[in-house]
């Protein structure tokens, strides 16, 4: 499965990097040669910081150990590297008890938050899970980029399923963007996931999620009155040639055939949550399509990302070129956009490819 955003795995954290664990050790090294080299001067005491630091990259254990040969080093006159006795030893031997202390202390705050970590990568992972390479006729490649560091969902959301009615694909942007928006987008995703299934038309898919968040807003409280998405649904009909299309206020999806990329203009729709739709369901429009058809679909995070100059950036221009890319057109724009605004944009993103390629 392709999915194109923060990998599972990198919420629950990292162990400490090589150079974290190789420093007290190196240092240790350095500072007995150093004082070997020059007796007159003293420089054992410095060895004393050493389990303190030891704390951040090590376990109990190996805090332990370093506090130990920090110990003999300092507490043998016959190693000549330092001359501790009395209160100067114990000084030394309560850091270094200290030091282990912190380490285990680290070291259980370490593991609760990988516990925590975890269960917050599945959460999320369950509300926007990945895009498989083929659902039905259709194949996908997708790609998300939460805005909010340290997530892996946030105000834009994606789904491609199979129904009764043929292959459906929904892309969409919420209000705001991070954890605030994650309820709203899982709604979404509810709402349309029962339309797959149940609704005949597209339209009525449509009217389905506007309820959706429409029923949210009245119950929400009144701090957040103004609850909406916009959003783009795309059918593929089983055996035929074509694609329908539902616009609520959303950017308008891309078509690329050969070389030439267009915009597919059709008649837009309110945005999801405002009730204007009422008994008149959006129109859908309908739209031939040709073998090697690509429709790339995505949030306004694309399209409204920044240089340094304010210039927007150009996805339909870019397109031509990106979809040469062995790597991909997705991951390709990702790259591009990324530099196009040192660094990547501040608001969620969200790419979506399809294209018609037969039964599996």
């Amino acid at each position: 499965m392709k999915r194109g955003r923060e990998e599972p795995g990198r919420l629950r954290g990292e162990p400490p990097p090589r150079w974290a664990r190789i420093a007290p050790a190196v240092a240790l090294v350095a500072l007995v040669l150093a004082q070997a080299l020059t007796p007159d001067v003293e420089l054992g005491f410095f060895l004393a910081g050493l389990p303190p630091v030891a704390a951040f990259a090590y376990g109990a254990g190996g805090t332990a150990v370093f506090a130990a040969v920090v110990l003999l080093l300092l507490g043998l006159p016959t190693l000549g590297v330092g001359h501790a006795r009395g209160t100067d030893l114990a000084t030394v031997a309560a850091v270094g008890l200290l030091s282990v202390v912190i380490a285990w202390v680290r070291q259980r705050r370490d593991a609760q938050l990988v516990s925590v970590r975890t269960v917050a990568e599945a959460a999320q992972l369950a509300v926007l899970p990945p895009v498989p390479e083929r659902v039905g006729a259709v194949r996908c490649s997708g790609l998300y980029r939460a805005a909010q560091r340290g997530t892996l969902v946030g105000g834009d959301l994606y789904d491609v399923r199979a129904g009764p009615h043929g292959v459906r694909a929904l892309v969409g942007d919420v209000q705001g963007h991070g954890l605030a928006a994650v309820g709203t987008v899982a709604a979404l995703l509810g709402a349309f996931r029962e339309g797959v299934i149940d609704d005949a038309g597209l339209a009525a898919v449509a009217g389905r999620l506007d309820r959706r968040l429409v029923t949210d807003a009245r119950a929400a409280s009144v701090e957040h009155p103004e609850l909406f998405a916009t959003a783009v649904l795309l059918e593929f009909p089983p055996g035929l040639d074509l694609v329908r299309i539902v616009s609520c206020g959303h950017p308008p999806a891309l078509r690329l055939r050969g070389a030439a990329v267009e915009e597919l203009v059709v008649e837009p729709g309110p945005p999801l949550g405002l009730g204007l739709a009422g008994p008149a369901l959006p129109a859908v429009a309908e739209l031939p399509l040709r073998p090697g058809d690509q429709l790339l679909l995505h949030t306004d995070g694309v399209t409204e990302a920044r240089d340094a100059a304010g210039h927007f950036y150009p996805l339909a221009a870019r397109v031509p070129v990106l979809a040469r890319d062995p790597g991909g057109l997705v991951r390709a724009v990702w790259r591009d956009l990324a530099a196009f605004t040192d660094g990547g944009p501040r608001d969620d993103v969200a790419l979506l490819l399809l294209s018609l390629d037969g039964p599996g």
